[in-house]
């Protein structure tokens, strides 16, 4: 495969999928607060300055977002990601209900962004619809 990784540490991987250009970050374990930004921010640098228009996000492995981290997500990283060439977003959901649950709030900022959000439980599909894309 065809990619270049951003970044990798315990909490996240974030890849650059050459052959399909997309932004692909996972995370390994629950992530928030400063880690949570700053790895949102590394990825969403990267996403701008190379004019990546889609964003595969695994995020089985994540927990319950906390207030603040919503906050920051809709606040604050969201209206910067709008302003970016990102238009379509395929989400694998966290495996854990109620981190499904608090991703809502976020998902809904996106939509009013412009960007097309599609909801994955597996990570061949979600990879699959972003590349048709």
């Amino acid at each position: 495969m065809n990619e270049t990784i951003i970044l990798q540490n315990e909490y996240a991987t974030i890849r650059h999928n050459t052959q399909f250009d997309y932004l692909h970050h996972t995370f390994h374990k629950p992530i928030s607060g400063e880690p949570f930004r700053s790895t949102m921010n590394m990825a969403l640098d990267y996403l701008r300055d190379h004019h990546v228009t889609k964003w595969l996000s695994d995020d089985r492995k994540n927990a319950e977002f906390t207030q603040a981290d919503v906050a920051f997500a809709v606040e604050d990283w969201g209206p910067r990601a709008a302003e970016t060439d990102w238009k379509y977003w395929a989400l694998v959901v966290p495996e854990d209900v109620v981190a499904r649950a608090t991703m809502t709030e976020i998902v809904q900022v996106f939509w009013k962004f412009g960007i097309k959000v599609a909801f994955f439980n597996n990570l061949p599909e979600a990879k699959n619809w972003l590349q048709q894309q």
